[in-house]
């Protein structure tokens, strides 16, 4: 389900160093829960989905049109050749400080088109960058109480102009109506799944 800003906000996430002047966009109670070691899992489970190609036929369309205005716009080519808005640097792995840099490996979330930036014992980060935005898809693995944990997803943005604003502000109802609460149905698939299998 849908949180509130500022719960995410009371944890002492990395991101809030590294992004100050981004804004935090939405955050989501994600439908896993686990012991600490299992946040490998749940990067393993978003490693695993393309929303894109969900269950949902109403997501299924919304990709497909966005992708196809952004071909026709040109908005995601180059990819990641844009700074982050209103900074000189290319990406934030500039501002990661030493001991993030190198944390998140090719073992972590494959999430196209985000690219990894770092990766903490209960915390992951990846950045994307567009012709309407530079945001940050954030993975948290809370504590909920003693030994248990549970997945939290963040979206933080700094949109481009008056584009990246009228942007975010037109797909906002999508997002929160149709593409998060399908994205929440496949996690939870795939997590019950990767959960039923006996270990290795």
């Amino acid at each position: 389900m849908r949180l509130s800003n500022s719960v995410h906000e009371a944890h002492s996430w990395r991101i809030r160093e590294i992004a100050p002047d981004f804004r935090l966009e939405d955050v989501w109670a994600l439908p896993v829960q686990g012991g600490l070691e299992d946040f490998s899992m749940l990067l393993a489970v978003m490693a695993s989905l393309d929303p894109s190609k969900g269950s949902s036929r109403a997501a299924r369309a919304l990709f497909s049109i966005r992708w196809r205005v952004g071909e026709l716009l040109g908005w995601d080519e180059p990819r990641g050749a844009l700074p982050v808005p209103e900074n000189a640097e290319a990406s934030l792995r500039d501002r990661l400080p030493e001991d993030l840099r190198g944390t998140a490996t090719g073992r972590d979330v494959a999430a196209k088109p985000f690219t990894p930036l770092y990766r903490t014992d209960v915390e992951w980060a990846a950045e994307l960058s567009n012709r309407t935005v530079h945001g940050v898809m954030h993975l948290g693995w809370v504590e909920k109480a003693k030994g248990l944990y549970q997945g939290q997803m963040a979206v933080y943005v700094k949109p481009r102009g008056r584009l990246g604003a009228a942007y975010m502000a037109a797909i906002a109802p999508f997002r929160h109506r149709i593409v998060y609460p399908a994205l929440m149905k496949e996690i939870e698939r795939a997590w019950n799944a990767r959960s039923a299998q006996p270990p290795a």
